[in-house]
């Protein structure tokens, strides 16, 4: 029996120090639950945040879309007029050939030039603008896919904050160039 009572002397005090150790162990764990949790929320606010700022710039470049389509609709109905007006002319100098065929010529030929220069300068231009908005909506696409493969630290959220601004002002600007 006193073996017994010596047994129970030594493994009592060993198993209640486990117990304390266990008990600490569950605070711990409870406490990087809260924090996990915490941060489980804040990459959700982040996300919605994402989602807001990516609607807004689907819905700005639908619109910056929208109005370089209306753009490019106006420039055609004026190539067209300019068409229309110069076949007119056309017709009209060459009832006069008789009389001013070297003037005329030199007239046509200048025209021609200065259309064909404006020609070249809106296609140059809408080529620009296209080319610029496909690797700005590239680039934002990129952007944003990375966005949604890391979770974003605390640390790195004003920096996040800072890039979405940087695109609302090249947005802006390529709204200003393109309203030019």
């Amino acid at each position: 029996m006193e073996l017994l009572q010596q047994i129970k002397d030594f493994l009592i005090p060993e198993l209640e120090a486990i117990r304390q150790e266990q008990s600490a162990v569950r605070e711990r764990l409870n406490a990087i639950d809260l924090h996990l949790v915490d941060q489980s929320r804040r990459i959700d606010e982040t996300n919605k945040r994402i989602d807001r700022v990516h609607d807004d710039l689907v819905g700005r470049i639908d619109k910056v879309h929208a109005d370089l389509l209306a753009r490019i609709d106006a420039t055609n109905q004026r190539i067209d007029n300019i068409h229309a007006d110069l076949l007119a002319r056309i017709d009209a100098t060459n009832q006069r050939i008789d009389k001013v065929h070297a003037d005329l010529l030199a007239r046509i030929d200048a025209t021609n030039q200065r259309i064909d220069k404006v020609h070249a300068d809106m296609l140059a231009r809408i080529d620009r603008v296209h080319g610029d908005l496909i690797l700005r909506f590239d680039e934002n696409n990129r952007r944003m896919d990375r966005l949604y493969e890391v979770s974003v630290r605390r640390e790195e959220h004003a920096s996040m904050e800072r890039r979405v601004a940087i695109l609302e002002q090249a947005v802006e600007e390529l709204q200003r160039r393109l309203a030019a």
